[in-house]
């Protein structure tokens, strides 16, 4: 079955709301082996309303409205579809009853634009909104599929859930099976992970068997999908193609879960092998602590931290000697090597982290540019900071140098020979 979505609202072309409808809907059809071939989005207008209508409906089997079935004035999806089938409205009692029940529980006076909501098109059947006012509409007219349903996330994800998926897979006979899998990789560029690293996979590719690349700020999704007639099959089918992303990319990739991000596989990593890492922080600020004790059960591998701004504190919390300041400046190897040993040794853990550079978007120097950035890693094996020249923006290079030290600090503890982005380890003494 192929599917459109059309996303009805004025409030998201402006921006006022994030349009989560389209992005929830398009996963949960592809989990139910439903391929979603176009997305719009438009604003409350009943001629753009029927255009995309008809254009939707010359492509796919199934086309899912959101928004513009509430109270209001510029509410008007009911209103335009009445006119686009030639037929009127018809009460459905059960909703209008629901309705009426939840104002009389609140005390408050049901008016007129309330009643018109338990309203639907008369060729219609009704989905039955519980967790809301406004029903959603299932249509079949000429071999086609309209579902029509409200704008409120909560509201959309119910119906389609409870009400619109069970009548399409009763309507589809027999199930189809799909299997979708997540890789997590970081620690490099996106066109040199597809060229350079994983390479041509168009061998194991086909329209039943697709792979994409989803680029973060700071990591690399890899999506593969695959349908087939059933969700062993199409397990099974993506297998080989899996494997090769394992087997070019195990350097890089960091977990195999959908939504797992850099700092919670490094957390459990720590925690599998009761290690301990502290931080010394000075251009990240304490981004690096904020992503490690953003993960539940952090407190295992990290007591705490150093936020060292300004070289006074360097110097007081970290013992960085002043001649080593003045000799270099803070944004230095010497210093970085200094921060992530002392800080290892004064919260008596296995790593130190050290981070120091020039954020921006001022303070740079012919020398030492806006985005130039030394990380500093301690273990008992292992001492040496690292060099990265980063962005022009303030907000990106603490991050950018949060997640190197932690990309950093997972290699080490795995015994990787490389380190992330090409960068090169310069040893301490």
């Amino acid at each position: 079955m192929k599917a459109s979505i059309i996303s009805i609202g004025q409030e998201l072309l402006l921006g006022d709301v994030v349009n989560t409808n389209a992005t929830w809907l398009g996963v949960f059809l592809a989990e139910n082996a439903i391929e979603c071939r176009k997305v719009v989005t438009i604003g409350d207008d009943a001629q753009m309303i029927t255009r995309n209508l008809d254009q939707c409906l010359k492509r796919s089997d199934l086309v899912i409205l959101t928004g513009g079935l509430g109270p209001t004035h510029d509410d008007i999806t009911k209103s335009c579809l009445s006119d686009y089938f030639g037929v009127g409205f018809v009460r459905h009692e059960p909703t209008f009853n629901h309705v009426r029940d939840i104002f009389e529980k609140r005390g408050m006076v049901m008016s007129v634009s309330n009643h018109q909501q338990a309203d639907i098109l008369a060729n219609s059947e009704a989905l039955f909104n519980k967790v809301g006012t406004a029903p959603g509409m299932w249509i079949e007219s000429k071999g086609k599929i309209i579902v029509v349903l409200p704008g409120v996330p909560y509201e959309m994800k119910y119906l389609m859930t409870h009400e619109v998926m069970p009548r399409l897979k009763a309507k589809n006979g027999t199930e189809l099976g799909y299997h979708a899998h997540y890789f997590q990789l970081t620690g490099i560029g996106e066109s040199n992970l597809s060229d350079l690293v994983i390479g041509d996979t168009s061998r194991f590719l086909h329209d039943r068997l697709t792979m994409a690349y989803l680029p973060h700020r700071n990591s690399i999704t890899i999506r593969v999908s695959s349908y087939a007639a059933s969700k062993e099959e199409a397990k099974r089918q993506a297998e080989a193609l899996k494997e090769h992303i394992r087997s070019t990319a195990a350097e890089y990739l960091f977990s195999e879960k959908q939504e797992e991000t850099l700092e919670t596989a490094v957390v459990h990593l720590l925690k599998s092998r009761r290690l301990k890492v502290a931080s010394a922080e000075s251009c990240s600020g304490g981004q690096l602590s904020h992503l490690i004790t953003n993960v539940s059960g952090s407190s295992d591998v990290f007591d705490g931290g150093l936020v060292v701004y300004s070289n006074a504190m360097k110097s007081k919390y970290l013992g960085v000697p002043a001649a080593m300041l003045e000799a270099h400046g803070a944004v230095s190897k010497p210093v970085a090597l200094h921060m992530a040993k002392a800080v290892a040794k004064e919260f008596g853990t296995d790593f130190g982290l050290a981070t120091t550079g020039i954020a921006g978007p001022s303070g740079g120097t012919p020398d030492k540019p806006v985005g130039t950035v030394w990380i500093g890693f301690w273990s008992q094996d292992a001492h040496f900071a690292v060099r990265a020249q980063l962005f022009n923006d303030r907000l990106q290079n603490k991050e950018r140098s949060a997640v190197i030290a932690l990309e950093l600090l997972r290699r080490q503890v795995l015994g990787l020979p490389t380190l992330p982005y090409n960068l090169k380890p310069e040893p301490g003494a």
